[in-house]
């Protein structure tokens, strides 16, 4: 790892040191603008993050291209705080990376961004952050941090993550694996606007990032499209084999399951009036299992790796509502604890595309409670 933070981000008598995550983005640049405007000794940082180097070319990763560090430069020089590029392709590859392939690789759908905060962003970062001399990481996240005013018997303060007031841009879903610890050394300082305030905000300072598109796509991905990424990587698992429904019955031929998600049903190229969806993926028997819209229905579903962001796992069940992908609307469920790691969450009404791999956060009203990865067991007797 290169171009380590400096000493201008230390704190000084009469100033909070706060390191900036810049992007290039609008987001992130109004986030520094408000931290500078209310006193805090900024440090502007931007990550270089692996991209790959397979289609005739060697591009920077989407969310470290050379014009988007050139619009963070920018930003930084218009703001008047130092700026820092920190070359962090390696510990990148091998956290978000290989675990993405991984996941695929084992008949699982990942979700990259949430592995990309724990370890990087919220891991890696913040520590740099806080060694260089910085009080706090800020980053342009649509959440809210607040302190919890009503466990005070001990002298302990404990942090709430609460959802952004923009429910269109909301990003508490991505941060659920952040704890005590983050909670009290990160800022949000978008939380409580609405995207188009953010963008008047950063017209009205008239930042050269005001008009800057959004982008989505997968970053570390050249062209976005995973599926080539992938067959390039792991091509033993691109094998054609059985498309079967819920009885056994051969319907047709897949082209690699990584090729194939839950819920899918375009592509499957099967002959037959009824429309058929993806229900499972079976790695062991190279087979995907397909039914019909009613078959993709499920009461309930395992969650392993649940963390909860009070540090303080619960021993009863408990009512929460539930997210099953960052874009799904919240379903009320009910939590059964079967370890401290091992949840049984069983919906309210039955829930559609419930994807082993993708991470269920909890929420209750506005706070996130915490979450987990979905298993693709969905029997909860074998586990109690």
């Amino acid at each position: 790892m290169s171009d380590m933070l400096e000493s201008s981000s230390v704190q000084t008598e009469d100033q909070i040191a706060v390191v900036a995550a810049l992007s290039g983005g609008v987001d992130s640049a109004v986030a520094a603008a408000l931290l500078v405007e209310h006193g805090y000794n900024v440090t502007g940082v931007m990550l270089k993050l692996w991209a790959e180097c397979s289609i005739g070319q060697c591009p920077m990763n989407r969310c470290c291209t050379p014009a988007s560090v050139a619009r963070a430069r920018s930003v930084a020089a218009q703001l008047q705080i130092p700026f820092r590029l920190i070359d962090v392709q390696e510990e990148f590859r091998e956290a978000v990376v290989d675990t993405f392939i991984a996941e695929y690789a084992a008949g699982r759908t990942p979700s990259p961004c949430v592995v990309c905060n724990r370890s990087i962003r919220f891991g890696l970062l913040l520590d740099l952050a806080l060694r260089s001399g910085a009080a706090y990481l800020a980053t342009g996240h649509y959440a809210r941090i607040a302190r919890d005013s009503v466990r005070v018997c001990d002298d302990k303060v404990r942090y709430k993550l609460l959802r952004g007031i923009d429910q269109r841009k909301d990003q508490s879903y991505f941060l659920h694996i952040l704890g005590q610890h983050q909670l009290a050394h990160v800022l949000f300082p978008l939380g409580s606007m609405a995207k188009a305030e953010v963008r008047e905000a950063a017209r009205t300072r008239r930042l050269s990032v005001a008009e800057q598109p959004e982008s989505q796509d997968l970053c570390f991905v050249a062209d976005g499209n995973y599926r080539r990424f992938l067959s390039e990587r792991i091509p033993e698992h691109f094998i054609p084999g059985p498309i079967r429904d819920t009885r056994g019955h051969v319907l047709g031929q897949h082209n690699g399951l990584p090729a194939y998600t839950i819920g899918q049903r375009r592509g499957l190229n099967i002959t037959d009036s009824k429309a058929f969806y993806v229900l499972d993926v079976v790695v062991d028997e190279n087979a995907l299992v397909v039914g019909t819209w009613e078959e993709l229905d499920f009461p309930g579903c395992l969650v392993q790796a649940m963390h909860y962001i009070s540090g303080e796992p619960p021993t009863e069940p408990f009512q929460a509502s539930a997210r099953i992908r960052s874009q799904a609307k919240p379903t009320t469920v009910t939590v059964t604890p079967l370890s401290e790691e091992r949840a049984w969450v069983e919906f309210d009404a039955p829930e559609r595309d419930v994807t082993a791999g993708q991470f269920l956060v909890l929420y209750s009203g506005e706070e996130v409670l915490g979450g987990g990865v979905i298993s693709r067991d969905k029997d909860v007797t074998s586990h109690t």
